[in-house]
């Protein structure tokens, strides 16, 4: 896992893999794995050539949520 990750606002890709975006959540990465498995997290993945994706602006949004 990488010890750093650009802030949200910076990153340009549409999406992110698992340990990034569970980075911006403030969550474990097997917990974003839990919510693709079992299809009941706030936000789902974009499966892609058998990784998953996690959504960018879905990020953003979700990320905005909980700041409030």
């Amino acid at each position: 896992m990488a010890d750093y990750f650009p802030p949200i606002e910076l990153v340009t890709s549409p999406t992110v893999p698992t340990e990034q975006a569970a980075y911006y959540l403030n969550r474990k990465s097997q917990t974003l794995r839990k919510w693709a498995c079992l299809e009941n997290g706030p936000i789902r993945p974009r499966r892609v050539n058998g990784r998953l994706g996690w959504s960018v602006s879905e990020l953003k949004a979700l990320v905005a949520d909980q700041a409030v």
